[in-house]
């Protein structure tokens, strides 16, 4: 399999501080989306870029602040924004996900995105040349805005100590190599201590799925030491990332925890309400295109989770959000299963080599949530299949964060996995990697209403069918109630 990509250039960072006491303030900005002319990769390319920036501008907020954002759409797209890893607590309106919290905003149109930054910490900047003064240590925060591959990062000679996760503090851990899958965020610090010269900082994709084509570049940026010569060749990490990794990768996302006691600190709810068992990976789908167009015995590459292949509801009028808000039927339906229809070995290295007229390796189409109560606890395994192959897949949650219990390889069994459960300490996460060829169990606590989606943050994924959504039901008071949508929000 190959994966084709369009990668738009709206990357823009948010710059959020929170041990500020200073009063809130309104922070608003303007965002013209269009398409621009650059040179990349030694040839010209069209790209969509904000404010005709690469990378797009940086939002410098503070804990409480209020984000307004007026987004300009003057590509030929439709579109819209999602601010990853905001909450949008009583602002979910402004989540953005197509038709899944509003629908798009056409070419000529505009929008105003708004929302709070309660609770939240973290910064997405892109850097390419990193000067440095010797024996000072610096908070570096990296964020893998990648579409398809996760990476591991390097800088020659140098380690690091991890104290943030997704926006949320971690226990100090100590390691010459961080990994992350697009979405994901890590706070690191960094010690200036070799000698003075020049070092490169390294990213590198980590190819958990050998079958499946990836852009396999490495990316580099130069750490530059105050004094260092201008003519000396930067050092190579040495040695450099294997993309096969899976072991280091592996290490890496099971070591972190969580700093029990630190600021926005959440211990795990013992009580749980809702079990889920969540399976998930690559499927087929019946293809109807031209003959010869299609392969795999005349099918196309689909996806799903409990063998249901996410559809966004295009053409229905409304997305599901102002579905939700008013009762409105007919954009989607409220019977996501709790568990696959049927088992069987998830693992199995042979499903990689499935006959496409395999009637396992098919799931219908549906737009189906998970109806949830407000405030109830959510626990869901989350294990991996290997239906024409096997791969680390980054799922992402809207709207909420969630504990990390445990993570494993092969099928998950809960009579040995359920001891190794870490409810002391996990770490918190809003985007797990899930291991290729197994599993993961997450909790949280559904105390944000409204519609919120699931999917694989690979984004080839989730147009095959890779994600499904919750409906977590309103709470008793205003204040836990979905709001009224903003006057201007766009029609479909």
């Amino acid at each position: 399999m190959k994966r084709f990509v369009f990668c738009p250039a709206w990357a823009f960072a948010f710059l959020l501080a929170s041990f500020s006491l200073a009063s809130a303030v309104v922070v608003e900005h303007t965002f013209n989306v269009e398409e621009i002319s650059l040179q990349r990769l030694c040839r010209p390319q069209v790209i969509t870029a904000v404010n005709r920036r690469v990378p797009g501008p940086t939002i410098n907020v503070r804990e409480r602040d209020t984000v307004v954002v007026h987004v300009v759409n003057k590509s030929p797209y439709n579109l819209t924004l999602h601010w990853h890893g905001i909450l949008q607590l009583g602002t979910q309106w402004s989540d953005g996900p197509e038709y899944v919290t509003q629908c798009p905003i056409p070419s000529g149109g505009n929008y105003t995105y708004q929302f709070h930054i309660t609770e939240q910490e973290e910064t997405t900047p892109e850097t390419y040349k990193l000067k440095v003064k010797r024996g000072k240590t610096y908070l570096l925060r990296i964020i893998n805005a990648a579409l398809n591959e996760q990476h591991f990062f390097k800088i020659a000679n140098h380690s690091f100590t991890v104290v943030a996760v997704d926006a949320a503090y971690t226990r100090q851990y100590h390691t010459d190599v961080v990994v992350l899958a697009p979405g994901h965020t890590v706070d690191v610090l960094f010690t200036a201590n070799q000698k003075i010269g020049s070092y490169y900082m390294a990213f590198t994709p980590y190819h958990s799925a050998p079958g499946v084509g990836i852009n396999n570049s490495t990316t580099r940026g130069v750490v530059v030491y105050e004094g260092a010569s201008s003519s000396a060749k930067p050092v190579e990490p040495n040695p450099p990332s294997d993309p096969l990794d899976t072991p280091t990768a592996h290490k890496f996302y099971t070591n972190i925890t969580g700093l029990v006691g630190g600021p926005h600190w959440v211990p795990v709810p013992r009580k749980v309400d809702e079990h889920m068992f969540i399976t998930f990976g690559i499927g087929l789908d019946h293809c109807n295109e031209v003959p010869g167009v299609c392969g795999l015995g005349n099918s196309k590459l689909s996806a799903n989770m409990n063998n249901e292949s996410f559809v966004l509801p295009r053409g229905r009028g409304f997305s599901m959000l102002e579905a939700f808000y008013g009762n409105i039927s007919g954009v989607y339906t409220r019977n996501f299963p709790n568990s696959p229809p049927f088992e069987f070995n998830y693992t199995d290295p042979s499903l990689s080599t499935l006959n496409p007229g395999d009637p396992i390796a098919f799931a219908p189409k549906s737009t189906k949530v998970k109806t949830v109560k407000f405030n109830s606890t959510i626990q869901i395994v989350l294990q991996n299949t290997a239906i024409l192959a096997a791969e680390n897949h980054p799922i992402h949650i809207h709207g909420f964060n969630f504990h990390v219990l445990a993570q494993g390889f092969g099928n998950y069994n809960a009579t040995r996995d359920e001891p190794k459960f870490n409810l002391v300490n996990p770490q918190i996460r809003n985007t797990i990697a899930v291991p290729v060829g197994g599993w993961a169990v997450i909790r949280f606590q559904a105390n944000n209403p409204g519609i919120w989606l699931v999917h694989c943050h690979l984004e080839t994924h989730l147009p095959w069918g890779l994600g499904m959504a919750f409906e977590v039901e309103n709470g008793p008071t205003p204040s836990t109630r979905v709001p009224p949508p903003p006057a201007y929000l766009p029609k479909c």
